[in-house]
C-alpha cells in the first residue's frame, strides 16, 4: 500500500519524500484544487519530477477543478511539456478536462479526484472504462463501503487517512461560490464551513466546522488487508514538518509497526476517525476552527495541572471558557510543587505560571518543542533511495565489467561499465565477492541502495580497489542519467476538437420540485417537463434509495443504471464544457444537461454546439451543502454568519443535512431573452417552496417584477 503526499511547496515535497512516500501530488502555479497554495512553477514542476523519479517516487499533477475550453487550451503547452518530461499521473475532477487529455496524451495515467464524488462501485467502474486507472474516494465512505467498492471494481482505489475533512461533500459544496464567487470547484474555496455562526435561539459556535480526520493503526490495518492501493495524506498548505511526521507515521503503520501519532503535536483543531466506522457526531467541534494544539489542562488561578507533558522551549496559549485568544508564549521556566528550575514536568504535575491573562481557563500546548525538533534533525538525516541491482564479472586476462540495473518508468534499464586494464592474478591477498560487493554498495552520494548483488569471479583474482571504485562511480552515475530520460516521451500531435456553429431556438420552461404541491402549481401554470429532485451522493451501502425512474439524474449512479433513455443530467454535476457534455452524452441516455450555475452567462455561451439539449437554472434557492450528517437537532434550523448571510438548514429523510441560501437566484425577468444563450431550457428549481410561494414566483415570472438576481450568471468565479 503506497502513500500519496502532499507537496505545496519544494520544502514540502523534499520532506514528504524523505518521510518515505512513493507518490507525490502537487500543483501548478495557478491551478487545481488548492490555488492558494504556493505550488510549483513549470521549471520547478520539472526539477521535482527529476528527483523524484530518481529515487523511485511518482508525481501527480492535480488538475482537479472544473474547466472551461479556453483554459484547457491555456494550459495544454504546459501539460505537454510536463507529460514530455515524465509526468507520471493526473488528478483530475472535469470529465471534459479528462477527455481533453486522454485524447492528447493516451498514455498518460488519470487518477479520478474525491471532487467527483465517486461514491460506489458502478461509478468506479465507469471511469475505469472510459480510460481513468485510479479513483480517490470521497471521505464520507464508511470502511463496509469501502470494501464493497473494492470487491467490485478493478480500479485503484486511494482513500484520505489524514488531514482536513470537507464538511460538504467535495465537489458539491457551492456556499463559498454563490456568497462570494470563490468556487472549491476552482480552487478558490473561502472555507464558509470555518467561520462562525448563530442559530436562532441566538447561540453562536462553529456549527459547520468539523475536527480533521487521522486514522491510527487499526484503521490501516483494514485498508491494508482488502487491497487498498494508496492512502492519501491531505496537507498541501501545511508546513514540512507536518507532512514529514505524517507521512511517517503512515508508513510505520503501513510496515505493522503500532506506534504513537504525534501529528496532533504539530497541528490540532480536534481529530475524529471520520466516518470510517459510519456517521458519528464526533466529527464535529463546534467551539473553534482552526488550529490551537493540544489542550494540556485548565488554569486555576496562576496554577496548571497538567494532562500532557511540556518541556522547556513549549509554546502555549490561553484561552477563556469561549476558546477565545488571551494570549500566549514560551515555557522559559518550569516550576513544579515548589521545586524550581525543572527541565519537563508529566500529565498530572501541577505547574506555576506567571503573567496569566485574566479571564483564562483553557491552556493549549501550540508548540511542541520535542516533537519539531526531532523531526527537523530527522529531515536533515533522512534520504530516500531507489533500489537498484548489480552484477560484476571479473575472469582473469579480461577487462572487469561491472552492471547495474533497476527499473525504470516502462521496464528494466541497465548500464554496463568496462575496465581499461584486465584483471591479474592475485600475488598475495586475492579478492572476494564480499569484498567487491562492499565496494559497489558504497554508493555515496547517489540515489541509489544496493539491493541484491552477484558476481562471476575467477578464484584468486587481484584487481585495484581504485578501479572498483571508479567502475561504481561511473556506471551508477550513467544508470542515474538513464533512469531520468527513462521518463521522457514524445506527445503525439495535438488532437483537435471540431467546434460547429449554434443557433438561437425557442426556450422551454421546466421545473424541478421537491413535493406533489409544488407541482401541482406547475402543471396548473401549464408547465409539462417536471422532475422530482434526487439525491446529490450515491453511497454505495444506499444504492436502493435512488430512484432509477427518475427523468433527473443528480449523480452518475442515476444516470448509468436510468430505466430511461432520455434522461436530464442536473447542475451539481458541474458540467461546464462541451467536452463534459459530449462525455457523458455518449453513455446513451442523456437527453439534457443543466449547465453549472457557477459560470457565467459568456461562458455558457462560450460552450457552443453540442449533442445534447442544455439547460441553465432560471430560479433557485440555491443548495450551498449537502452534507452526510445530521448537524441540527431539529428539522429546519436557520443559521447566519457574521456577515448577515442567512441560511436555512434541512434535514432530509435520510438523515443528511441540506443548506440553502436565503436569497433566491432569479434570472426569471428576462426569461424570453435567454435564448442568445444558445440553450433549450430553463429550468425553475424549489426546495423549500410552498405552493403559494411557488404561484407567487411564476405569476413574478409572468409579469416581470421578480428581484432579479443572477448570483455568478453575471459576475463567474475565480
Amino acid at each position: 500500500m503506497k502513500i500519496v503526499a502532499p507537496a505545496g511547496n519544494m520544502e514540502r515535497f523534499h520532506a514528504a519524500i524523505k518521510a518515505g512516500a512513493t507518490e507525490i501530488y502537487m500543483g501548478l502555479k495557478g491551478f487545481g484544487a488548492r490555488r492558494n497554495a504556493q505550488n510549483f512553477t513549470l521549471e520547478e514542476y520539472k526539477e521535482a519530477l527529476d528527483y523524484a523519479h530518481k529515487r523511485g517516487v511518482r508525481v501527480f499533477l492535480t488538475l482537479n477543478t472544473i474547466m472551461s475550453e479556453k483554459e484547457m487550451e491555456f494550459l495544454y503547452p504546459n501539460l505537454k511539456a510536463l507529460y514530455e518530461h515524465g509526468l507520471d499521473a493526473v488528478i483530475v475532477q472535469d470529465l471534459g478536462y479528462f477527455r481533453f487529455m486522454k485524447e492528447n496524451f493516451p498514455d498518460m495515467e488519470y487518477h479520478g479526484s474525491t471532487q467527483m464524488t465517486i461514491g460506489n462501485h458502478y461509478e468506479a467502474e465507469y471511469l475505469r472504462k472510459i480510460g481513468f486507472s485510479r479513483v480517490v474516494l470521497p471521505r464520507e465512505m464508511t470502511f463496509e463501503e469501502i470494501k464493497k467498492i473494492r470487491e467490485n471494481t478493478k480500479i485503484e482505489l486511494e482513500i484520505f487517512v489524514s488531514g482536513a475533512l470537507c464538511i460538504c461533500y467535495s465537489g458539491n459544496c457551492y456556499m463559498s461560490s454563490f456568497i462570494g464567487s470563490r468556487s472549491g470547484n476552482r480552487g478558490m474555496c473561502a472555507q464558509p464551513c470555518r467561520k462562525m455562526y448563530e442559530n436562532e435561539n441566538g447561540e453562536k459556535g462553529y456549527l459547520l466546522s468539523p475536527k480533521d480526520q487521522l486514522y491510527g493503526y487499526e484503521e490501516i490495518q483494514k485498508l491494508k488487508a482488502i487491497g487498498i492501493e494508496s492512502i492519501k495524506v491531505e496537507g498541501r498548505m501545511k508546513d514540512p514538518n507536518y507532512v514529514f511526521e505524517t507521512v511517517s507515521y503512515y508508513k510505520n503503520l503501513i510496515d505493522e509497526k503500532n506506534i504513537e501519532e504525534r501529528t496532533s503535536e504539530i497541528f490540532n483543531r480536534g481529530y475524529s476517525k471520520g466516518y470510517f466506522y459510519g456517521n458519528d457526531k464526533n466529527i464535529m467541534n463546534k467551539n473553534y476552527s482552526f488550529n490551537l494544539g493540544k489542550n494540556i489542562g485548565r488554569i486555576t488561578g496562576k496554577y496548571l495541572k497538567l494532562t500532557d507533558k511540556v518541556v522547556l522551549g513549549d509554546g502555549i496559549i490561553y484561552l477563556s471558557p469561549t476558546y477565545e485568544k488571551l494570549g500566549g508564549g514560551y515555557i522559559n521556566k518550569i516550576d513544579i510543587n515548589g521545586k524550581r528550575d525543572n527541565k519537563f514536568a508529566n500529565p498530572g504535575d501541577t505547574i506555576l505560571l506567571k503573567d496569566v491573562p485574566r479571564g483564562s481557563k483553557y491552556v493549549f500546548k501550540s508548540y511542541s518543542k520535542e516533537v519539531n525538533d526531532d523531526v527537523e534533525n530527522r529531515i536533515k538525516k533522512e534520504n530516500h533511495y531507489k533500489n537498484i541491482d548489480g552484477y560484476f564479472k571479473g575472469k582473469i586476462g579480461e577487462v572487469p565489467k561491472l552492471t547495474l540495473k533497476c527499473q525504470g518508468a516502462t521496464g528494466e534499464i541497465y548500464v554496463t561499465e568496462v575496465g581499461e586494464n584486465p584483471v591479474e592474478k592475485a600475488s598475495k591477498k586475492a579478492l572476494t565477492h564480499e569484498e567487491i560487493k562492499d565496494k559497489i554498495s558504497q554508493l555515496g552520494d547517489t540515489t541509489f541502495i544496493l539491493n541484491s548483488f552477484d558476481s562471476d569471479i575467477d578464484e584468486n583474482i587481484f584487481l585495484p580497489v581504485s578501479v572498483l571504485k571508479n567502475l561504481k562511480r561511473e556506471c551508477a552515475k550513467k544508470l542515474e542519467d538513464k533512469l531520468v530520460e527513462s521518463y521522457r516521451r514524445k506527445a503525439p500531435e495535438k488532437h483537435i476538437f471540431p467546434k460547429e456553429g449554434e443557433t438561437t431556438r425557442e426556450v422551454e420552461i421546466s421545473a424541478i420540485v421537491s413535493n406533489k404541491g409544488q407541482e401541482k402549481v406547475l402543471r396548473d401554470f401549464g408547465i409539462k417537463r417536471i422532475y422530482y429532485k434526487g439525491i446529490d451522493i450515491a453511497r454505495e451501502n444506499q444504492l436502493n434509495e435512488q430512484d432509477l425512474n427518475s427523468k433527473l439524474a443528480s449523480n452518475l449512479y442515476q444516470l448509468l443504471e436510468n430505466n430511461n433513455n432520455d434522461v436530464v443530467v442536473n447542475w451539481n454535476l458541474n458540467i461546464t464544457n462541451r467536452y463534459t457534455i459530449d462525455e457523458l452524452y455518449k453513455t446513451g441516455k442523456v437527453e439534457t444537461v443543466i449547465i453549472s450555475p457557477e459560470i457565467s452567462f459568456d461562458a455558457i455561451r462560450e460552450i457552443g454546439k453540442v449533442k445534447a439539449r442544455k439547460a441553465i437554472l432560471g430560479y433557485s434557492t440555491l443548495k450551498g451543502m449537502h452534507i452526510e450528517l445530521s448537524i441540527f437537532n431539529k428539522d429546519k434550523e436557520i443559521i447566519k454568519n457574521n456577515e448577515g448571510d442567512i441560511f436555512t438548514a434541512v434535514k432530509t429523510l435520510n438523515g443528511n443535512t441540506e443548506i440553502y441560501l436565503e436569497r433566491p437566484l432569479n434570472i426569471l425577468n428576462d426569461i424570453w431573452k435567454l435564448s442568445n444563450l444558445m440553450i433549450d431550457e430553463v429550468v425553475l428549481e424549489f426546495n423549500l417552496e410552498t405552493p403559494e410561494q411557488v404561484s407567487e414566483v411564476l405569476e413574478n415570472m409572468k409579469r416581470r417584477t421578480g428581484i432579479y438576481r443572477a448570483y455568478n450568471y453575471e459576475r463567474g468565479v475565480y
